[in-house]
């Protein structure tokens, strides 16, 4: 292992999952948090732990990429673990890693600019003969623009974020009225989540079948795929239930939405783990590629319990320049890969449902109100086999 200290440039659940995967391959832990975070657990998981930001500023430095890059290279830190969210999809965030020698863990810089974004993943699944929605071919630089594209595509279109995911920066718009509300909601939506307020529009699809197909490729252009997951349970574009294998799903469909994904990833030469998303109708036998997450997912444990992979290490050996077939990570292309019964994953929302699905004033969701103010909304996950 060629990694001697990694550091973990996220927070909550997904960093304590990075620093536990770590911590049992033997590699010293950095966290780092802001001042409101400073009682937040992934402070205390890692072995050492430094703020970043002014204690005014609760979420931008978690976008600072030069702070983060300094804090690393203060400690000792060669290698940077982005998680998911933040900069997990910034390929400049990548390029400067790479620049100051700090191994990034997770996809080349290249392949993020490829796929990353989802505009430009359009054009390469064109370009490798996988179908797509019907989109904006013009860049929405301002609401003119925006209208002249919804008009051209047809009503109801889907107004989404070109970078990161979660939901963020996404509307469902069906008249003049919703898009000039939603515009410009979704650009500061997505600039504050992202840093980059890039949004397109996208034809709308009703009640599909949303199925992502789980990759992971080494540096020496080995790639697989592990099966697939089922997340057409949502509430208001963020998933909340999640199983594997997908349901209702014909033996054809679900091996094409395989090849379609693999075909994806080489055209780019993807390389660590990644989610090929697809609306699919079953009952129309259609299938369209919506976007590329070059990131672990949140729902990740779901593929690890049905394959037995543990993605997080995978991720690490893979960045420290390990083949998909060595014995760490036991991936030989073409091996069987165990697919068992459908285990699943939940977000448990804190809502008041009989009002407006707004955070509950339960005392015991206090703390997770608190957090809901200041960063997304906040959910906790269970997963079941």
């Amino acid at each position: 292992m060629n990694i001697k200290k990694l550091l973990v440039a996220n927070r909550g659940e997904i960093a304590i999952r990075v620093l536990r995967a770590a911590t049992e391959l033997g590699i010293p832990t950095v966290a780092v948090y802001t001042y409101e975070d400073r009682y937040s657990l992934h402070r205390y998981k890692a072995d050492e732990a430094y703020q970043i930001g002014r204690d005014d500023e609760p979420l931008k430095p978690y976008l600072d990429i030069e702070a983060i890059l300094r804090t690393a290279k203060e400690n000792g830190a060669d290698a940077i673990h982005p998680g998911y969210g933040f900069l997990a999809e910034n390929a400049t965030f990548a390029r400067r890693c790479q620049e100051e020698g700090v191994i990034f863990v997770g996809p080349r810089p290249e392949v993020m600019e490829a796929l990353g974004d989802k505009v430009a993943a359009k054009r390469v699944a064109v370009q490798c003969q996988v179908p797509i929605i019907e989109s904006s071919e013009a860049e929405l630089v301002d609401l003119e623009v925006a209208l002249n594209e919804a008009h051209r595509i047809g009503y109801p279109v889907m107004l989404k974020a070109a970078s990161g995911g979660g939901g963020r920066g996404m509307r469902v718009i069906r008249t003049d009225d919703e898009l000039e509300k939603g515009f410009f909601e979704a650009r500061n939506e997505a600039l504050k989540a992202f840093g980059d307020d890039t949004v397109f529009l996208e034809k709308f699809v009703e009640r599909p079948k949303h199925i992502e197909v789980q990759l992971v490729a080494d540096n020496h252009g080995n790639i697989v795929h592990l099966y697939e997951r089922d997340c057409s349970v949502q509430r208001r574009f963020q998933k909340v239930v999640e199983i594997a294998p997908a349901l209702d799903l014909a033996d054809h469909q679900r091996h094409l939405l395989y090849e379609y994904a693999l075909r994806l990833g080489r055209a780019v030469n993807y390389n660590n783990v990644g989610t090929v998303e697809f609306l699919v109708n079953p009952e129309l036998d259609r299938i369209y590629f919506i976007e590329v997450n070059p990131r672990i997912q949140v729902e990740h444990t779901v593929t690890e319990m049905i394959t037995g992979i543990d993605l997080i290490k995978t991720q690490i050996y893979i960045a420290a320049g390990y083949n998909l077939s060595s014995p760490e990570i036991g991936l030989e292309p073409g091996a069987n890969r165990s697919k068992p019964a459908s285990p699943f994953s939940a977000a448990l929302l804190p809502k008041t449902p009989r009002t407006t699905l707004s955070p509950t004033t339960a005392p015991s969701w206090r703390i997770a109100r608190r957090a809901a103010s200041v960063f997304a909304s906040t959910r906790a996950r269970c997963i079941r086999a």
